[in-house]
């Protein structure tokens, strides 16, 4: 049982590293993370009495 924890652990450190590693690295491979930027406006109507 401790060497299925402790696999499972090195595969956990080895996930994380690979998704740092990708955020880092993304950009230069042409992965844009960068949220689609619009403007919306929308009225709004107050009714107060």
């Amino acid at each position: 049982m401790a060497r299925l924890i402790k696999w499972l652990f090195y595969l956990a450190v080895l996930a994380f590293v690979a998704l740092v590693g990708y955020a880092y690295i993304g950009p230069f491979l042409g992965a844009d993370f960068s949220p689609p930027t619009q403007e919306i406006r929308e009225d709004v109507i107050l009714e107060a009495d």
